[in-house]
């Protein structure tokens, strides 16, 4: 199942030399031109930086200088997302981890948090998870284009060794724009009505592509970028879909990277983050179904058919029947938009629609297993759930979880209820 990978990672692997100049810790002023030179392991053709964490004993958070891990402030090769992964997937990491980055044109950001608890990943016991190749991570983070890094992780209560955090810990920094002139061609448009895929269902699922003709109430379908319209290197994914029943349950969920981007970055984000979950996490695809920027534009997500119930990688427990929609940037202290949220509504009326359910309505649900709830547990849930709703996590932030009464009434608005 990882052939993609090993082909992409593995066998293009070169040993590009970045240049870990190191800076004091809280210091904003220039590299020191003579720190000395470290390896990290990069790939061309991938575009993305791989950098081991060490243990920081120096400077560490906690009295004692217990269990931080991190990077001193280095200059790499430019990079605009970033994420920190470890080798465990099952693995979750108990503790608090920060970055600041230097612009191009030389400014250190401050200190900003990442999403440590994050429960966006395959289900388990599925053909995803089977081999043993996924990477846990958190959050990715979006920094705009940036050449120089500083990374400190350290364990919950500040005096665990470094054995209490996950092993295999490495910053992977992220050029969305590798490969970008190699991957589809961007349509002139960006947006389609039909994917054109012509995929058929994988093994032991069945294809849900049929059912608008059947639906009550399809609700309006709404402008969608596809994947060639915000540059999806294909060649990164697997090849292979699956596919489950129908969408019974739209889960909403923000990308916790941050809120300071352009709606003309939204196409390099998402093209990072799919790098991020394929290439440093180990997935076959993105994982959510759909992207919504701030300005309401709505991007496809995991490949096989917007029209079509792909299952995703984005509600460890509740993958099945489901669909993940995530709105780009953090939605903790801060609203989302009202072109947002439109969207959010469009959409989940539309996927709802083509197997006849109703927005504003519940049901019954049995988890799979790897979220908030055990294996074979039936629970109720709104047909707009929140990620929260599946595992315990602040995802999709507070401003925004606040909102899903009203998104589903504008759903069923749209469906003509």
């Amino acid at each position: 199942m990882r052939a993609f990978i090993a082909s992409t990672i593995g066998v293009t692997c070169a040993a590009a030399l970045a240049v870990p100049l190191v800076l004091p810790l809280g210091t904003g002023g220039a590299v020191a031109a003579s720190a000395p030179r470290t390896a990290a392991t990069t790939t061309e053709a991938s575009g993305i930086q791989s950098l081991p964490l060490e243990p920081l004993a120096a400077a560490a958070r906690s009295a004692d200088g217990g269990g931080e891990v991190g990077l001193p402030a280095r200059e790499t090769a430019p990079f605009s997302l970033l994420g920190v992964v470890w080798a465990d997937a099952a693995e979750e990491l108990h503790g608090e981890a920060e970055v600041r980055t230097r612009s191009l044109d030389g400014d250190w950001s401050g200190w900003q948090p990442l999403e440590t608890h994050t429960d966006h990943a395959p289900d388990q016991n599925t053909a995803e998870a089977a081999d043993g190749a996924l990477r846990g991570g958190t959050a990715p983070l979006w920094v705009g284009a940036s050449d120089a890094v500083e990374v400190r992780v350290w364990p919950e209560d500040g005096t665990a060794p470094v054995s209490g955090l996950p092993e295999g810990l490495s910053l992977e920094l992220i050029d969305p724009d590798t490969g970008l002139d190699a991957a589809v061609a961007v349509d002139a448009a960006g947006t389609s009505v039909a994917t054109g895929r012509g995929a058929t269902p994988a093994a032991g699922t069945s294809d849900s592509g049929a059912q608008s003709a059947a639906a009550s109430y399809p609700g309006p379908r709404p402008p969608i970028t596809t994947r060639a319209g915000w540059g999806a290197d294909e060649s990164l994914r697997e090849s292979a879909f699956a596919y489950t029943d129908m969408v019974k349950t739209v889960f909403v969920h923000h990308t916790a990277g941050g809120n300071n981007y352009s709606c003309s970055e939204a196409p390099a984000i998402i093209r990072g983050i799919y790098r991020y979950h394929v290439q440093s996490q180990g997935w076959r695809d993105v994982g959510y179904n759909f992207f919504v920027d701030k300005c309401g534009t709505i991007y496809e997500g995991r490949a096989g058919g917007v029209d079509r119930a792909v299952q995703g990688a984005h509600t460890a427990g509740f993958n099945h029947n489901s669909m993940g929609v995530a709105l780009l940037g953090s939605h903790g202290s801060s609203a989302p938009t009202k072109e947002a949220l439109n969207a959010v509504s469009q959409l989940s009326a539309w996927k709802l629609g083509l197997s006849g359910i109703n927005p504003k309505s519940s049901r019954n649900r049995t988890s799979m297993g790897g979220g908030l709830y055990a294996k074979g547990v039936t629970v109720k849930m709104a047909n707009i759930s929140g990620h929260r709703d599946g595992f315990a996590t602040e995802c999709p932030g507070e401003k925004l979880y606040a909102q899903l009464p009203a998104i589903r009434s504008t759903a069923a608005g749209f469906q003509g209820r």
